[in-house]
C-alpha cells in the first residue's frame, strides 16, 4: 500500500513539473526555447547562448497568424498619438523633416528617420509627406500585417523538402539572409544524416538552391561545410541580386559570419566590397552555379524533387528557395542595361544626393522614388514615362509629383522611352525625337513578375501574420 501511495505521489509530482514547464514555455514566463537547438533562451536575448544563432531570424516563423478582420492598430487608443517610423519601410529620404511643425521632433540619423516622442505632438504632416507610407500615428504597442510564405521553424514549407529563406520569407536584411541560409542547411544536414544514404546516382544533389544572393550563397557554403552536394540555379548572372542591390552602400552594425569564410566586416562599405568577397569565395570553394537558369517548376517524383526550367532538369533531395521578394523585375531590353548604374529598386535615397538620376516608370513606385530623391540635396531627378498621364498612380502621389515638378525639383518627360544607357549619359526617344543628357544613375520601376504566382503553382501557400512594429531608432543598420 505504501509503495502504491509513493508511486502515485511521484507520478503527480512529475506531472506537475511537466505542466509548469509547458505553461512557462508557452506563456513566455521564463526562458523560451531556441528553434535551432531547443536550448533555453532568455526573453529578449539576441542570440542563443548554446548555438549562438540570432533569434531575430525566427521573428516571422514564430509570429502568430492574423485574424481576417484584424487591423494593425494601437492597443491603447486613449494615449497621446505620436509618429511611428516603421524601420522596415523607411528609406531615409528626409521628406518628413521639413513638414513637421515641431522643431526637432523628427530627424534623419544613420540613414533612417527618428522620432522624438517627447517633442512629437501627433500632427500627422509627416505621415502625408512620406513617399513610401513608412510613417503612421500610434500610441501603444502596435503590429503590422505581412503576407509571407507559410514556413515552419526550420524554414520548411508545407511542401515536404522545399524550404524558403532570405528576403522571400519576409526578412530582407543581408545579415538575416546569411544566417537563415546557414541555419536552414544545418536543419537539412541533420535530417539527411538520419535518412542515411538513399543510393541515388551522382546526378542527384543533396540540396538544390534557387537564387545566388546572400541567402543562397550562404546555404551553398554551409552545404559544402556539412559535406552535402549542392547546385545553385540563378535566373540572371552570378550574384546578380548583389549587383542590383538597391543601395550604394551597406551599413552593418556587426560582422557577418559567412560559412567557410569567417567574419566579414563591411561597415559602411560599397556593395562591390561584398560582391568581391562572394566572387572570391565562390572560386575558392568551387561552387556549382548555373547562371541564366530560371526555375519554372518544382515537383516531387519518386522520392526526389525535380527542379525544371527552360532546357534543364535538376534532381535533389531538398530544395531551398532564395528568390528574393521582388521577384523578376521587368527589364527594358535596351543597350547598357547591364551597367552597375542601373537599379530596379531603391532603398537608401541619401546615397543619391548630388547625382543625376533618371527614374523610368509611371506607377506609384516610380513616383514615390522620384519624390524621395527630389528631397536629397543637389540631386537632379528626371522621370521618364511612355504614356501621356499618370492614371495608374494614386492621386496623392500624383499630387506630390505635380508639386515637386512645379517647384523645379523634378523634370517629367511624358511620351518618352529610354533607348540607350551609357556610363555617363542616357538617350531617350521623347515624342519621336532623340534626347540625350548627362546621367549618373538609372532607376527602373516598371513592375515585374512577383514570386507569389510561382510559389502557389508548386503548392506553397501564403499566410498573413502580425509582427510587432519595430520603431526606427538611432543606429539602426542592415
Amino acid at each position: 500500500m505504501m509503495s502504491s501511495w509513493l508511486t502515485t505521489i511521484v507520478f503527480a509530482a512529475v506531472t506537475l513539473l511537466v505542466v509548469i514547464w509547458h505553461v512557462r514555455r508557452t506563456t513566455g514566463d521564463g526562458p523560451s526555447r531556441c528553434p535551432a537547438c531547443d536550448s533555453p533562451v532568455a526573453p529578449g536575448a539576441a542570440h542563443c547562448p548554446a548555438c549562438d544563432v540570432p533569434q531575430q531570424i525566427f521573428e516571422i516563423t514564430t509570429a502568430k497568424r492574423a485574424e481576417p478582420e484584424t487591423e494593425a492598430k494601437s492597443t491603447r487608443d486613449t494615449d497621446q498619438l505620436h509618429a511611428i517610423v516603421r524601420a522596415d519601410c523607411c528609406v531615409g529620404c528626409g521628406a518628413c523633416v521639413p513638414v513637421c511643425p515641431e522643431a526637432g521632433a523628427i530627424r534623419v540619423e544613420n540613414k533612417i528617420a527618428i522620432v522624438d516622442s517627447d517633442l512629437c505632438k501627433g500632427h500627422g504632416d509627416c505621415v502625408e509627406a512620406c513617399p513610401v507610407g513608412g510613417i503612421l500615428l500610434g500610441s501603444g504597442d502596435m503590429v503590422h500585417r505581412v503576407t509571407v510564405p507559410d514556413v515552419q521553424l526550420d524554414f520548411q514549407t508545407r511542401v515536404p523538402g522545399v524550404y524558403i529563406i532570405g528576403e522571400l520569407g519576409g526578412r530582407g536584411l543581408i545579415k538575416n539572409a546569411i544566417n537563415e541560409g546557414r541555419v536552414a542547411v544545418e536543419f537539412i544536414a541533420r535530417e539527411l544524416k538520419e535518412e542515411g544514404d538513399c543510393g541515388h546516382s551522382l546526378r542527384v544533389v543533396d540540396v538544390a538552391i534557387v537564387g545566388s544572393g546572400p541567402a543562397g550563397l550562404s546555404a551553398a557554403l554551409t552545404a559544402k561545410r556539412e559535406g552535402l552536394t549542392s547546385i545553385i540555379f540563378e535566373q540572371g548572372t552570378v550574384s546578380d541580386s548583389i549587383r542590383k542591390y538597391p543601395r550604394h552602400k551597406l551599413l552593418l552594425a556587426e560582422p557577418l559570419g559567412v560559412p567557410l569564410y569567417g567574419e566579414l566586416w563591411v561597415a559602411d562599405a560599397t556593395k562591390e566590397t561584398l560582391l568581391s568577397v562572394w566572387e572570391a569565395t565562390i572560386a575558392d570553394h568551387d561552387l556549382d552555379i548555373r547562371a541564366n537558369s530560371r526555375v519554372q517548376d518544382i515537383a516531387r517524383h519518386g522520392g526526389l524533387l525535380e527542379v525544371r526550367g527552360d532546357g534543364f532538369v535538376g534532381k535533389a533531395r531538398r530544395v531551398i528557395l532564395a528568390l528574393g521578394r521582388r521577384g523578376t523585375p521587368r527589364r527594358l531590353g535596351v543597350p547598357g542595361e547591364e551597367l552597375n548604374k542601373v537599379f530596379y529598386d531603391i532603398v537608401e535615397m541619401e546615397q543619391f544626393a548630388g547625382r543625376r538620376v533618371l527614374v523610368v516608370g509611371g506607377g506609384d513606385s516610380a513616383i514615390e522614388s522620384c519624390v524621395g530623391l527630389s528631397n536629397q540635396p543637389g540631386t537632379e531627378v528626371t522621370l521618364s514615362y511612355r504614356r501621356d498621364n499618370f492614371d495608374r498612380a494614386k492621386e496623392r502621389n500624383v499630387s506630390k509629383l505635380k508639386s515637386a515638378t512645379e517647384a523645379g525639383q523634378i523634370r517629367v518627360l511624358l511620351q518618352s522611352q529610354i533607348t540607350q544607357i551609357d556610363p555617363d549619359q542616357v538617350t531617350l526617344d521623347v515624342a519621336g525625337q532623340p534626347c540625350s543628357f548627362p546621367n549618373d544613375d538609372v532607376i527602373i520601376r516598371v513592375g515585374g513578375e512577383p514570386p507569389t504566382r510561382f510559389l502557389e503553382s508548386i503548392g506553397v501557400s501564403m499566410v498573413t501574420k502580425e509582427i510587432p512594429i519595430v520603431e526606427a531608432q538611432a543606429g539602426v543598420a542592415d
